[in-house]
């Protein structure tokens, strides 16, 4: 690893699967590559073909997932339930059977379940939220979640996915720039009293093992580094790790945050004594700084001010009170110094308190925005929407595919997946994680493409192409409507 690596606090993210080019815009693209006309109508006509069998293969599952969600839809499930006459045991294996198909239609869509490391990655900085944020963890359900993994194991699961689950999808940057003139504040403060423990030598007591971890992270590091050098690696920029200069404890800044591009939040709350709680919320989030990542979570609690705050509140009244004591045993003590040091010791009370107002000013604004500016969408909105990228997100790989094959000729697995990935870099300046094997199959249940003796794939021409799929329901209903208003 670079020295220049080692200074700079740098995030490691797994490249995405997630093709991140509008429909449109590739088919355009490709299009224009191909020289004859009479071709470039031909592969137009066939990508709208491969989009309309793609939706028909998929519409019976999404029928089966919106029918299931409409039984545990927070607002309207709980009648529609008691509408069936179902038994509690029947309604259990319809909720765990929509869980299995929320959960294929989350990976068909590049959705990863966000894992423990993530976790603490996410938690081990500060953005724009200062404030600890925790869980009511009375008010969610353990049971849902719980009973399906156990039934369906994953690996490296966060310890809270027995109440709620965090899906995440996409990479991207959240940049801020202002004076951050508090938040510098208490970074000066933070540095003086890790200064202070040092020369007294109770860094050993209080920072032993956050140092221990430090190293550890810093060893796995190291080891990402030299083993993943062609992942994407984004820089975080704090304020905590800024260089104490007037240019910057005076003027604005700029902090930086890789964000997640799209995350989906999946819980139930706890029920109560008397009422069994059935409904199940799907809550849809974009653009979310990794750092600031607690704004999303379910039933969180008012935050309040931080240990550290106390100790510090604390710590200043007793050096003010000593200091008031020592004051009055004077000879002659002097009202304007005993005025002078309460005014200090109110002052500095003061700046605590205030600056947990501006924090706790801040929170709501942070989740303000988040559930009106961030929020896509939550329940059946939700659902329709990752159903309708599952079909765009598998028509552009199978067209990409297929367009690679038509020009590259016959070719090999690996050989497809490099090339696909350098025709999304080349031509749309994006990089990503081709899903080869997925693509390759729908072509070949299609009937476009095979394989020789040698395991290479090969694709047919586009008009056979065309003929082999046959006209779609789309384009007979298209014609009809022509014809009805031609006549």
């Amino acid at each position: 690893m670079s020295e220049e690596k080692k200074k700079k606090d740098v995030i490691r993210l797994e490249r995405e699967a997630v093709i991140p080019v509008i429909k449109p815009k590739l088919i355009m693209n490709l299009a224009n590559l191909i020289e004859h006309s009479s071709d470039r109508a031909e592969f137009l006509k066939l990508c709208k073909r491969f989009e309309s069998m793609i939706r028909s293969w998929y519409f019976l599952q999404f029928e089966d997932l919106m029918q299931l969600y409409s039984l545990f839809d927070p607002i309207h499930g709980a009648k529609k339930l008691e509408q069936q006459n179902l038994t509690s045991e029947e309604v259990d294996i319809l909720e765990q059977n929509f869980l299995k198909h929320l959960f294929q239609v989350m990976n068909k869509s590049n959705f990863k379940i966000t894992t423990e490391e993530e976790i603490e990655v996410a938690h081990s900085g500060q953005y724009l939220l200062n404030l600890p944020i925790t869980v009511d963890e009375s008010k969610l359900d353990k049971k849902l979640l719980a009973k399906y993994f156990s039934e369906n194991p994953q690996e490296n699961l966060p310890a809270f996915s027995d109440k709620y689950i965090i899906f995440r999808r996409g990479i991207g940057l959240d940049r801020t720039t202002d004076y951050f003139l508090m938040e510098k504040v208490d970074v000066i403060i933070s540095r003086l009293w890790s200064w202070l423990l040092r020369i007294t030598r109770l860094q050993r007591i209080f920072l032993r093992k956050p140092l221990e971890r430090r190293e550890n992270d810093r060893k796995k590091t190291d080891e990402i580094y030299s083993e993943a050098e062609a992942d994407l690696f984004v820089e975080r920029i704090r304020i905590e790790n800024m260089e104490l200069s007037m240019r910057n404890l005076l003027g604005k800044i700029t902090i930086q945050e890789p964000t997640f591009d799209r995350i989906i939040v999946v819980y139930r709350r706890a029920g109560t004594k008397t009422k069994t709680e059935r409904g199940v919320y799907v809550k849809h989030f974009r653009n979310i700084p990794m750092a600031d990542m607690e704004i999303v979570l379910p039933e969180k609690k008012n935050p309040s001010l931080t240990p550290m705050d106390w100790v510090k509140f604390l710590v200043s009244a007793v050096l003010g009170l000593v200091a008031l004591v020592g004051s009055l045993e004077m000879p002659k003590a002097d009202f304007w110094v005993i005025a002078a040091v309460l005014s200090g010791l109110i002052g500095y009370c003061a700046k605590i308190y205030f600056t947990f107002q501006q924090n706790m000013t801040l929170y709501q604004n942070l989740i303000t925005q988040s559930m009106y500016d961030k929020q896509l969408d939550s329940g059946r909105g939700t659902l329709l929407h990752l159903c309708d990228d599952v079909i765009q997100q598998e028509v552009k790989e199978v067209i990409i595919l297929f367009f690679i094959l038509m020009e590259q000729g016959k070719a090999t697995l690996n050989d497809l997946d490099l090339q696909c990935e350098e025709l999304i870099n080349e031509e749309f300046g994006a990089n990503c994680n081709f899903d080869v094997d997925d693509a390759i199959q729908k072509l070949e249940k299609m009937g476009v493409v095979a394989r020789d003796s040698l395991g290479r794939y090969y694709c047919v021409g586009l008009k056979r192409a065309n003929e082999i799929i046959g006209t779609t329901t789309e384009e007979l209903v298209l014609k009809a409507n022509q014809s009805t208003i031609s006549a």
